[in-house]
């Protein structure tokens, strides 16, 4: 299967993407600290399934370009990137996964641009409204997003000891290794900070409300950094139709150590019915 490295302009930037196969769109959005090569284990698979599979470096990541301004990563940006990347391949709706900020992406497209989603798979985050009512044990485990709001520090902090805080992330060193390489360039790491910056200190509040498409969340029993909690209260948001599914024995990059289980349920999803498309 061969997966062909592209690029497009939007919103002024130079997006690069990946894509493979033929067939109804399915868009793949990485988070932190990835690129479109997270998903080296489902491109394949989907592919294979019967999709066109297109998966994008979200800016400032990988060979997009990476704006200066902190506040050019604000989500509205990043998502209408996305909706411009559909518009320039000529999609007028997709099947949606996002994974860690790139879920958080796909909330936010969920949410406000629902005609161009078919229906959305959340991969680890659940629902802003969710996430933000998910009480004090969850807030504990967001103790680093305090380090990576703080700009020079954090930058100092990752790149310590040949980059040990990230290596420690996972214990792939293929991932550890696509890790650096992808955040050793000038400035890469700051963009990818950025997301942290923009968007934290930001009351998104008032813009949060349930999403009209189908939904499919994806919780890995060994994520250190989200509870299951959050993504099970999930639901109440979803007035489409709510699917969950628990990845046990995983960690938080379900994609690279849960493939298998996860390729299957991504599938799956990806065929069931869509979303009525909005009069």
């Amino acid at each position: 299967m061969d997966v062909v490295s592209q690029y497009v302009r939007v919103n002024g930037l130079n997006m690069h993407y990946v894509t493979a196969g033929e067939g109804p769109p399915v868009l793949l959005l990485h988070g932190f600290p990835d690129t479109h090569a997270v998903w080296r284990r489902q491109i394949p698979a989907l592919a294979a399934a019967g999709f066109q599979v297109i998966a994008p470096d979200l800016r400032g990541y990988g060979k997009t370009d990476m704006p200066p301004d902190v506040g050019a990563y604000a989500i509205d940006f990043v998502a209408d990137d996305v909706l411009q990347l559909m518009d320039a391949l000529g999609i007028e709706r997709a099947t949606v996964v996002g994974h860690d900020w790139g879920a958080q992406v796909g909330w936010h497209l969920a949410m406000h641009a629902p005609q161009r989603v078919s229906r959305y798979a959340a991969l680890s985050v659940g629902h802003p409204k969710a996430l933000a009512k998910s009480g004090i044990n969850q807030k504990l485990r967001f103790w680093y997003m305090a380090v990576f709001m703080t700009p020079v520090l954090a930058e100092a902090l990752l790149r310590a000891g040949n980059w040990a805080a990230l290596r420690a992330m996972n214990r792939s060193r293929e991932q550890q290794q696509l890790w650096i390489d992808a955040l050793a360039p000038q400035g890469r790491l700051t963009a990818a900070l950025n997301y942290y910056r923009a968007n934290l200190k930001a009351s998104g509040g008032k813009r949060w409300k349930p999403v009209d498409v189908p939904v499919l969340g994806v919780w890995s029993e060994h994520d250190p950094a989200l509870r299951e909690q959050q993504m099970l209260d999930s639901r109440e948001q979803c007035r489409a139709g709510f699917d969950y599914a628990r990845i046990d024995g995983v960690g938080h990059w379900l994609q690279l150590s849960g493939a298998d289980r996860l390729n299957t349920l991504l599938i799956d999803f990806a065929r069931s019915p869509a979303a009525v498309t909005p009069a």
